[in-house]
Formats: structure tokens, C-alpha cells, sequence
């Protein structure tokens, strides 16, 4: 077999494959007499009809068969014998295969970089440092009692943060349109639960008051019905009910699945909650800093078949995640090529030091990593077996536990200063909280 290498541009590579006529023939031959020891053709028993015969009635579709096998084994054997590395599969060119002549063709193919990562020693990553103090758990108890306000009904008028019930009917232009009309809708005041110009109707009224409210629906507004027009509402407010957080006892500690200790046994539960929080968001953020030092440390080129796959895996799982089937909405490609090359190339650099290291996934932390997903469910050892006959979910939490393993080692020996922090800081409590 004859092949000959060139390179296109980059990392694609264009392979000149000759495979002999003997061989093709020598194939198309012993196929043929495999064929007629089995051979069911009409006038004949079963395996007892002429070569000749046999080898008329089959010898294009054994050919073509051949050939497809062929160019396959083919290329595997060129491949392995220039010591190619391909990155995706090939895309085969100009195929030439007449019979009783050699069979010939083109593989164009983009190959893995050759490179090697520089020494981990000399990355430099900040590691953050932080505990939960005893304010952090205070001011998480605080936000489990805003979870869960008690209401209690006034006679003044509605204010921010009270909650309003009310009764109304819209109408554009004269007419009633769906969706409406509503009654006893609850919705608390500058939460942005409703439109602003209804909340400014409703905000102010006391309880028995009704109003007309005029609301311009914004243009891009969900429906279509509404959507760029106006409405005027008859709202009635019903009632008008002021926030009141509830006391923290065994009562507001039982709500919480805590139903002994009480409330030192809810700060101790808050505490190690909280504690595995911060342990995943500092794991989170050591793992950040690795690989954007490995990012940095190591430019290398990356094939632009794998960007493409990986531009396409980031655009399927924005739809899933956004549950968008309109191709239209998905992220341009061109958003998507520069994180897409960083995912390439971080793979290639992590595929790299694994290989180098010969690092082994260590199944201890295969399985806590399986107890974390399952966690307290009611139905945790079903679901523990329904992960465990899914491969393709196992093999994701392999490769996030051997990912981990790395990341370990590459902190261990990279220069790492200390950076201290806040909960808040690392986790983000408190940044959302209205």
C-alpha cells in the first residue's frame, strides 16, 4: 500500500492512499467464495451453484462492499503507520475503485497538536480562604425567615413590601381579551411581580378601594394577544396585608425538618450546610484558577473540526437548558468560537497531564460523588441504581472526579498564595436578596 502526507494549512493533513489492485481483487475474490458455499439461487441447492455463476450474480455488490471496508482499513493503516493523530474523522476525496484496478483515494483529516505542557511549578494560583462565622449563619437564618413571612392584614394604605390582593378586568379598547380578568391575585408591592404601572396602581390604595389603572404592554411582551397595546383595568383591592417575619422557635425550626434540639440543633444544621457550600464554591474557584493558568501557560493551536463540535455541543446545551427549539434564538456561532476553542484546548492540556502523570480514576471519590447527587432523596437507592446503569452519566462522573484529581495535583505543586474571603464573597449570599 502506498501513502503519501502533505499538509493543507494548520493541522489539516491530506492523505494519498493507493491500495494494490492484488489485494482488492485477492478480497473481492475470497468474499465471493465465502458467498457461494452459502449461496441460495434459484435452480440450484443451497451452497451447490457454479463459482462462475455466483461471482455474476454477486460480484458488484461484494465490490462494493470490499471497497467500503477497504477504505476504512485502509486509512487505519496509514494513519498508524505515518503516526497520525487524528482529530476528527476524515473526509474522504476522489475515490477511485474500477474494477480489476487498485483502489485509490484522498482523506482529508485535521490531526491533535503536538506540544508539552509547561511545568506546573512555576503556575501561580490564588487559593481562596474563608470560614462561616457566627454572623454568616445569623444572616442565612434571617433569609430562611423572609422564605417563609407570615401576612397579617392592615387597614392603611399599601406600601412596598405589603401584599395586595385584588380583583380586576382589563380592557383594550373597549373589549375584554384573554387573560385578562383575574380575582383574589396576590402579589407583593416592589417585587416585580407584576407590570410597574399596575403596581402603581394597586401601590397606595386601601383595602375595599377599586381604581382604574391604564398599562402600556411593552412591545416585546410574551403575548401576542396584548403585546405593544394598551389596557385600562378596573382593579379592586381586596385586602391589604403588611410582612411580618415569623419568631425563630421549635415551631419555625420544625419547618425546617429540624424537630429536636430546637434552635441550636437549626444553627448547627445551617453551619454544616453552609460549610459544604463554601467547600464546593472555593473548589469551584480553585478550579477556575488552574485551568485559566493552564489557559495562559500553554497557547497552543487547536483543530477547527473540534471548535465546530464544540461550538455545536454549547449551542445544544443552551437549548436544552432554555428549552429553545427555534434554531433562530440559539447564540450566534461566532459568540461561541472563542469559549469554544478554550474548552478545545483545556481538554487537550488536562488529556495531556493525565496522560503524562498516568493518573487513575480513584473510585472512593467516584462513589462520594455519587452519594452527593443522591443526597437525602426518599428514593435514593433507586435512583443511586439508575445512575449506575446510565454509562454515559457515570462516565461524566468519572471524568468530573478524575478532572478533580488533577486539579489536587496541580495545586500541590503549583506556587499557591492564599487569598482570605467571606462566604459571601465566594458564594454570592446576599447578592440577590431583595
Amino acid at each position: 500500500m502506498q501513502v503519501s502526507v502533505s499538509t493543507v494549512a494548520g493541522l489539516e493533513r491530506r492523505l494519498e492512499v493507493a491500495v494494490p489492485a492484488e489485494r482488492v481483487a485477492g478480497e473481492i475474490e475470497m468474499r465471493l467464495k465465502q458467498l457461494a458455499r452459502t449461496a441460495r439461487l434459484k435452480g440450484f441447492r443451497p451452497g451447490k451453484a457454479p463459482f462462475a455463476v455466483v461471482k455474476q450474480q454477486f460480484s458488484s455488490q461484494v465490490q462494493t462492499e470490499v471497497i467500503g471496508d477497504l477504505l476504512r482499513e485502509s486509512y487505519s493503516e496509514a494513519v498508524s503507520r505515518e503516526k497520525l493523530r487524528p482529530a476528527t474523522d476524515p473526509r474522504i476525496e476522489g475515490v477511485s475503485a474500477e474494477p480489476g484496478a487498485e483502489l485509490r483515494f484522498t482523506a482529508v483529516l485535521e490531526v491533535l497538536p503536538d506540544f508539552t505542557v509547561k511545568p506546573v511549578a512555576d503556575l501561580a494560583v490564588e487559593r481562596p480562604s474563608a470560614e462561616v462565622s457566627e454572623a454568616d449563619i445569623d444572616a442565612m437564618i434571617e433569609s430562611m425567615r423572609r422564605q417563609r413571612p407570615d401576612f397579617i392584614a392592615v387597614e392603611r394604605a399599601a406600601a412596598d413590601g405589603d401584599r395586595v390582593t385584588v380583583d380586576f378586568e382589563g380592557r383594550i379598547e373597549g373589549e375584554t381579551f384573554q387573560g385578562g380578568t383575574g380575582s383574589d391575585i396576590k402579589f407583593v408591592l416592589g417585587k416585580g411581580q407584576m407590570l410597574a404601572e399596575f403596581e402603581d396602581g394597586a401601590r397606595g390604595a386601601t383595602a375595599g378601594e377599586s381604581r382604574s389603572v391604564t398599562v402600556n404592554f411593552p412591545a416585546d411582551y410574551g403575548s401576542p394577544v396584548v403585546a405593544g397595546k394598551t389596557a385600562v383595568f378596573a382593579v379592586t383591592v381586596t385586602a391589604v396585608d403588611e410582612e411580618k417575619l415569623p419568631t425563630v422557635d421549635d415551631a419555625f425550626c420544625e419547618a425546617f425538618g429540624v424537630t429536636e434540639g430546637g434552635i441550636e440543633a437549626l444553627r448547627r444544621d445551617v453551619r454544616e450546610s453552609m460549610q459544604r457550600e463554601l467547600a464546593g464554591a472555593i473548589r469551584g474557584r480553585l478550579r477556575t484558577q488552574v485551568l485559566d493558568a493552564l489557559f495562559d501557560a500553554n497557547p497552543i493551536e487547536v483543530p477547527k473540526s473540534m471548535v465546530a463540535e464544540a461550538v455545536q455541543g454549547m449551542q445544544l446545551d443552551f437549548a436544552r437548558r432554555m428549552g429553545i427549539r427555534d434554531p433562530k434564538q440559539l447564540p450566534a456561532v461566532e459568540a461561541l468560537e472563542s469559549p469554544a476553542r478554550r474548552r478545545v484546548a483545556l481538554g487537550l492540556l488536562v488529556g495531556e497531564l493525565l496522560r503524562e502523570q498516568d493518573m487513575k480514576v480513584d473510585r472512593e471519590r467516584v462513589q462520594a460523588r455519587l452519594a452527593e447527587l443522591v443526597g437525602d432523596h426518599p428514593q435514593s437507592d433507586e435512583m443511586r441504581r439508575q445512575y449506575l446503569q446510565n454509562a454515559d452519566t457515570m462516565r461524566q462522573i468519572e471524568s468530573a472526579a478524575l478532572e478533580e484529581q488533577l486539579i489536587e495535583w496541580v495545586v500541590s505543586k503549583a506556587k499557591v498564595t492564599d487569598k482570605p474571603a467571606s462566604f459571601a464573597d465566594l458564594t454570592g449570599f446576599g447578592k440577590t436578596q431583595q
